[in-house]
């Protein structure tokens, strides 16, 4: 008889393996020098992978960062890189692999939640992870938009280099912001260097990355990451600006790094598939319409540790309320927890008190950044409110949720 496929963690001799996994489940192309990027974050102590006689057959790992959330930064598993080779499809491997994860991350007792971002937005939900945040792909005729507000007196200054030769100008402005931006994720010099890298592998025909920083009186109030695709047709010039980040400490910094991305010469169109729900650049253009917004899912969270997480957080209201829980994977967060807080903190015990609210771990997920109202899961019938003791406002927050990366 077969024996069963074993999961176990990750070793070094499993790496090449792990790579040549991903690549053929993701339908990608691992040259070296993406072998070599990719290993550069990998936490072989966090990576477990299905073996099969000596072969690996699925994978998943995570990384130990932090997550801005509604007024706190917590410690979150950034679960990645989940997959299973064709052959070994519908046998069980990912659901182990899930559940064994989930378990470890609760047992360690270090981090109340994890987050992903999702390939197949029907998998996640199955292992308690719910769509907490949405992002904004944009795809701008920009010629066809103005900026509305006149350019600040006196101006800032730009500065135009790689990436890595203004990294302590990106750390000090991405660092600055980080703490109050629910969504972004902690950056060590590994993974700046992870995010700063510029492979060859990843360009698709358009040029290297550029940054630009805006100078204010005291130093650097902003960034801009980008890349220039070439294009020509019958009209002439048709190239398209590339945007992977926008980060600025003001609206006028913010005005004059749009303002500069949207008139490079010889460019037709800009894309920016990292926008925020939010995005104030819907609010500065006199045609809207031409930035072509698509609503897109982006971060998805789940629950490790139910009380933990739900007293690490802020409210943007006072709430005393009693949640029932359920958790098929996790039970010891199954029960009934009063959480008592507002936008200066918040504690969440086990009770035995009649509940408010009657809500699945996923349902919590998904309310945890402040980006799916609580509303509307309750509209939707996910969510009941059994009492008038509704916190459906205090789950809120008055930043929508965003990210700078996929991870």
């Amino acid at each position: 008889m077969r024996e069963e496929t074993q999961i176990r963690p990750t070793t070094q001799g499993d790496v090449a393996g792990i790579l040549d996994l991903l690549g053929t489940v993701f339908h990608e192309d691992y040259p070296e020098e993406v072998r070599d990027w990719e290993t550069g974050v990998l936490e072989l102590d966090r990576s477990l992978v299905a073996d099969d006689a000596g072969q690996v057959v699925g994978h998943i790992d995570a990384y130990t960062r932090d997550l801005t959330v509604p007024g706190a930064v917590v410690p979150a598993a950034h679960v990645s890189g989940a997959g299973v080779v064709p052959t070994h499809r519908r046998r069980g491997l990912l659901n182990r692999m899930m559940r064994r994860q989930l378990t470890e991350i609760a047992d360690a007792g270090r981090e109340p939640i994890a987050v992903l971002w999702a390939s197949e937005t029907s998998i996640y939900p199955r292992y308690g992870y719910g769509p907490a945040s949405s992002r904004l792909a944009f795809t701008i005729m920009n010629r066809e938009v103005r900026l509305t507000v006149p350019p600040a007196e006196p101006a800032g200054r730009l500065r135009m280099a790689e990436p890595t030769g203004l990294l302590a100008d990106l750390t000090k402005v991405y660092e600055q912001l980080r703490p109050d931006r629910p969504g972004w994720s902690s950056r060590d010099d590994r993974w700046w260097r992870y995010v700063l890298t510029d492979l060859e592998a990843h360009r698709d025909g358009a040029t290297k990355r550029y940054a630009v920083v805006h100078d204010g009186p005291d130093g650097p109030t902003g960034y801009a990451l980008w890349r220039v695709k070439n294009g020509w047709n019958s009209h002439g010039p048709d190239c398209e600006v590339q945007v992977r980040e926008v980060v600025a400490t003001d609206p006028e910094t913010y005005q004059a790094l749009w303002r500069f991305l949207l008139g490079i010469d010889l460019c037709r169109s800009v894309t920016f598939r990292l926008g925020a729900v939010d995005e104030p650049l819907r609010y500065l253009v006199d045609e809207p319409r031409r930035l072509g917004p698509t609503v897109l899912d982006a971060l998805w969270v789940r629950l490790v540790n139910v009380p933990a997480a739900l007293a690490a957080r802020r409210y943007a209201a006072p709430v005393d309320v009693v949640l029932d829980v359920t958790d098929p994977i996790l039970e010891r967060n199954t029960g009934r927890w009063r959480l008592t807080g507002g936008p200066d903190g918040a504690v969440c015990v086990p009770t035995t008190d009649p509940a408010d609210v009657t809500c699945s771990v996923t349902d919590l997920g998904a309310v945890y950044l402040g980006g799916t109202p609580l509303s509307a899961l309750v509209a939707s019938g996910r969510v009941r409110l059994l009492t008038g003791n509704d916190p459906t406002v205090a789950f809120g927050w008055h930043r929508r949720p965003s990210s700078t990366e996929v991870f």
